[in-house]
């Protein structure tokens, strides 16, 4: 794009800091995110001190930048540490992260700040420490909380550690708990995931982050190359998915989403986007921005921002190329931002990703989009098949429309990916 930037299209100072940590102790096989495992994560010769001084060099140089761009800049709202499995970082890292990020981009009073963690007793990491440190909201990695599905689904969990790790995430004092799981797991049906929804309500939780299971093939999208957002998908992982998706069901999938709508409203969950359900005053600011498209920074391997208004940039998921960048080896060399990309977005496509994201959230769109002459012909379609209805002065997705929603947003935009780049985050 070229000339001056009207209001519309103008970046914006980041509201939300988005920080990546890729390490698990096992990956999972339906996983996408950008994950190392083995002795790059546990272990002697774990890379996490690495990867840590690293992210401090590009905070750094995302803050520079940021300053340069904008003589104003009001404190962050909110921080998320995602991944790959950051609590296995030490209370002391992520208080020393959480330092430097208030230093350089100021975090709000109020701000939400939020650690992933997986549920097992080797995996959970320092609760005291990480609240202490100054993190408010945990988001606990259980997908189900049925033993078969779990072993099927490679997680090293059990359902009875879900139920330690949030007694232990309250006694530390976390006030807001999320919780993510999985439905149209193979071999899954409507009677063990009932029986989840009860463990699980019985817990209390805050959030629910209820994702269909998607496998998907990043490099047949061409998502892993050097500069890519993605690692690509190890050979054992490619089979499991072939098979899985041979297992899964659309129908019982929508049967699951239509009993978790009516379980989770009943128990004071209600439904604010198409996957997310939270008590009031729970719900995920940085996952808000996402959909509402607010700027967001982001650091780490294959971490995803947004200006807010036309372009998108990432970096490049393979650690090596990223901690060369940060922390070259040549003393005399000067750090330099990761490699990556970007993307840059046009005026129709921008006002088209700000109606689908419109429509993840259950307050939808203004009914007046039907007469737009961009969306309008997408939107009455979408009436027409029942995928859309109308609620008073806006239209939402049906219950159908839900399940069916990357059919709906390609209508809008038949030449935009169906799902505009965001971290799905629980």
């Amino acid at each position: 794009m070229t000339g001056s930037h009207t209001a519309e299209d103008r970046p914006l100072p980041p509201v939300g800091l988005y920080v990546h940590v890729p390490f698990c102790v096992s990956l999972c096989p339906y996983c996408d995110f950008v994950v190392l495992t083995g002795r790059a994560a546990v272990g002697p010769s774990n890379r996490m001190a690495e990867l840590v001084s690293a992210l401090h060099v590009e905070l750094d140089l995302r803050a520079d930048l940021a300053e340069a761009a904008f003589s104003q800049r009001a404190p962050l709202t909110s921080v998320y540490l995602g991944g790959g499995t950051p609590s296995l970082l030490s209370a002391v890292q992520v208080g020393a992260l959480l330092d430097h990020v208030a230093r350089r981009f100021g975090i709000g009073d109020q701000a939400e700040v939020t650690l992933e963690a997986n549920p097992g007793p080797t995996e959970l990491g320092d609760l005291d420490g990480f609240r202490a440190a100054g993190v408010t909201r945990l988001s606990l990695g259980a997908q189900s909380l049925q033993p078969t599905e779990l072993r099927r689904l490679g997680r090293r969990h059990q359902a009875t550690d879900v139920a330690a790790a949030v007694g232990r995430a309250r006694a530390a004092g976390f006030a807001s708990l999320s919780m993510d799981l999985l439905t149209d797991i193979p071999g899954q049906t409507l009677g063990t995931w009932d029986s989840t929804l009860d463990m699980t309500l019985a817990l209390e939780p805050d959030h629910l982050s209820i994702y269909l299971l998607t496998l998907e093939d990043p490099e047949v999208d061409g998502l892993t190359t050097l500069d890519g957002d993605h690692l690509p998908v190890r050979p054992g992982a490619r089979r499991w998915r072939t098979a899985a998706a041979a297992a899964q069901d659309e129908d019982r999938g929508a049967a699951m989403d239509e009993r978790t709508d009516e379980r989770l409203r009943r128990a004071g969950l209600a439904r604010y986007e198409l996957s997310n359900h939270a008590r009031t005053g729970h719900e995920s600011r940085h996952n808000l921005a996402y959909w509402r498209r607010l700027p967001v920074e982001a650091i780490g391997p294959g971490a995803h921002a947004f200006d807010g208004a036309r372009t998108r940039r990432w970096n490049a998921a393979r650690l090596d190329r990223y901690l060369a960048a940060l922390l070259p080896a040549d003393s005399g060399q000067a750090a330099a931002l990761p490699p990556g990309g970007t993307e840059s977005i046009d005026a129709r496509t921008a006002r088209a990703e700000s109606t689908i994201l419109a429509l993840r959230l259950t307050r939808g769109v203004d009914a007046a989009a039907l007469t737009d002459p961009e969306s309008g012909p997408g939107l009455s379609w979408a009436v027409d098949a029942d995928l859309v209805r109308a609620v008073g002065d806006r239209l939402v997705l049906s219950p159908r429309g839900r399940m069916l929603s990357n059919e709906v947003f390609s209508r809008l935009l038949p030449d935009a990916p169906a799902a505009p780049a965001a971290r799905a985050v629980g």
